[in-house]
């Protein structure tokens, strides 16, 4: 292999050299890119020479993306039956804890649905005894199998209505064992369905939400991760587990390790697919929607290397020299 030696600044050094003699002069300057010095040359500039390496190198891959959230971990709270909104006091940023209540709704229908129910549950009682007088009547041939039949229907049909409404009311959170003729209310109220934090408030007191309405938005952000856009090109140097150190443009020196857990199928129109990483650990700083910078370490491979200190660096270029003799340096 030919030797290479590093020169800093060679023409520097010899001319600033402080040495009361006087610098001998360079025998000859080719033009081109050879430059040919005296041995007092080689030695007052400390020129050493060195030979290429083989060392195993590890690049770096460098993509930027942003914090995300699994579906799961972000819910939509509306109410199934409508209705005024009596009182609320979330705000943006404000945490919940899962089954608090947030809101409180109230609208005549819930006056309704809780007072069919219990008629519906009075009823039930007289056709179950009303069925049973005319099963006993029917076994001894007191009544006809017709009558009989229709006290049977009718129980059956009063209690599919009492199911009915019973899943009703627990849909706005009403208990139907606890429901009774003195605590009929027109006011629901309604809970956090999860521990998080509110996003949105899309409401305020006094409107009238329906059932399709989106009230407010809630996240759990403990289980955030980082989505990442990466060109189709390096999707061979990547694969899941594999270690990334991810940072914020604002504070680029803390770090943020994780790993990939996810990488995405499909490629979009602009030549990019995302992959997903988890972070080693939560941190409450991190926000969904923040942008993230990136650093994937890829697969360690042989490469030719130089010491830094054997690359001169002049007018905006890299040079390295090369000993095509005992005292020629070529560039």
């Amino acid at each position: 292999m030919k030797n290479l030696f590093i020169i800093f600044s060679i023409v520097f050094l010899i001319t600033s050299c402080k040495n009361n003699k006087p610098v001998e002069e360079i025998k000859n300057v080719e033009t081109g890119n050879t430059i040919t010095l005296t041995d007092a040359q080689m030695n007052n500039a400390h020129i050493e020479t060195g030979s290429i390496e083989q060392k195993e190198m590890a690049s770096i891959l460098k993509v930027n993306g942003r914090i995300d959230v699994p579906p799961q971990n972000m819910v939509s709270v509306s109410v199934p039956l409508g209705g005024y909104l009596k009182s609320t006091n979330l705000l943006p940023g404000l945490h919940v804890n899962k089954n608090e209540v947030i809101a409180v709704v109230e609208d005549n229908q819930y006056i309704q649905l809780q007072q069919d129910y219990l008629t519906a549950k009075a009823q039930l009682t007289l056709n179950e005894n009303e069925f049973n007088r005319q099963k006993d009547l029917n076994a001894s041939k007191a009544s006809s199998d017709k009558v009989f039949q229709q006290s049977q229907s009718a129980f059956e049909t009063q209690k599919i209505l009492i199911k009915s409404l019973e899943e009703k009311l627990k849909l706005i959170r009403i208990n139907p064992n606890n429901l009774s003729v003195n605590n009929i209310s027109k006011s629901v109220n309604v809970y956090s369905p999860i521990d998080g934090f509110v996003t949105k408030v899309n409401v305020n007191i006094g409107k009238y939400v329906t059932p399709g309405d989106v009230l407010f938005e809630l996240v759990n952000p403990t289980d955030i991760h980082l989505n990442l856009k990466i060109f189709e090109k390096d999707l061979d140097k990547i694969f899941i587990g594999k270690k990334v150190s991810s940072f914020t443009n604002n504070n680029p020196s803390k770090k943020y390790p994780g790993d990939i857990i996810l990488i995405s199928k499909d490629v979009a129109p602009d030549g990019t697919t995302e992959i997903h990483c988890h972070f080693d650990n939560y941190d409450k700083t991190l926000f969904p929607g923040m942008y993230m910078n990136a650093e994937i370490e890829l697969k360690n491979k042989m490469s030719n290397v130089l010491p830094d200190e054997a690359v001169v660096h002049f007018e905006g270029k890299e040079y390295i020299f090369e000993n095509t003799g005992k005292t020629n340096l070529k560039w």
